[in-house]
């Protein structure tokens, strides 16, 4: 007899903390299935708010739960991150991977949020027309550290609360308002490089 061999077996795992029903499908991979129905469809909403498509939302899903049950075995409980927090990490980080390629691959050009024009001096902001001021944008990104560019990104072109940032990133506010400073500073570096 096998762990969800009867319905009190699935209803006993479905109160079940995530970390612990984690815990149980290193064991019996049949387990995992509670936590695709905790989080399948929060996933999809927020990889599909990064991709802006559902096809490419679903495939980053099925990599991301692949992901979390690949390494469950290395998943370690510790102050401040969840496996909710550790999740939506893999998951956004599967998110802007796919982005980058997608972006890539067919030349897209991200849309660019009207409080991101701050960090531009004003004589290139008329200098350009919005097209090209993408562009400039997406070249200035792709040579920041990662880290940094995320919180970027997730900040000034998703319009993100740097409150929802912390939980994404598994980090405080706190850190989350340090990084932004510090991407705000390497990309005015990264730009006064460029207009050498």
């Amino acid at each position: 007899m096998g762990l969800l061999d009867t319905e009190n077996d699935l209803v006993d795992l479905c109160e079940k903390s995530d970390e612990e029903v984690l815990r149980e499908s290193v064991k019996n991979p049949r387990c995992f299935s509670v936590l695709l129905e905790r989080y399948q469809e929060a996933f999809l909403r927020k990889a599909e708010r990064v991709l802006r498509s559902r096809e490419d939302a679903e495939d980053v899903v099925q990599e991301t739960f692949s992901k979390i049950y690949l390494n469950a075995e290395r998943f370690q409980v510790v102050e401040g991150a969840s496996f909710k927090s550790w999740g939506y990490k893999i998951l956004m980080n599967t998110s802007f991977t796919k982005y980058q390629k997608l972006k890539k691959d067919r030349g897209a050009i991200a849309p660019i949020d009207p409080e991101f024009y701050e960090v531009l001096p004003d004589t290139l902001s008329r200098q350009f027309e919005k097209q090209e001021v993408s562009d400039y944008l997406v070249s200035v990104l792709s040579k920041m550290p990662e880290h940094l560019r995320r919180v970027l990104e997730l900040h000034f072109i998703e319009g993100r609360p740097q409150q929802e940032i912390a939980e994404i990133e598994g980090v405080s506010v706190g850190a989350i308002k340090t990084r932004v400073h510090r991407a705000k500073e390497a990309f005015k570096n990264i730009e006064n490089t460029m207009k050498i």
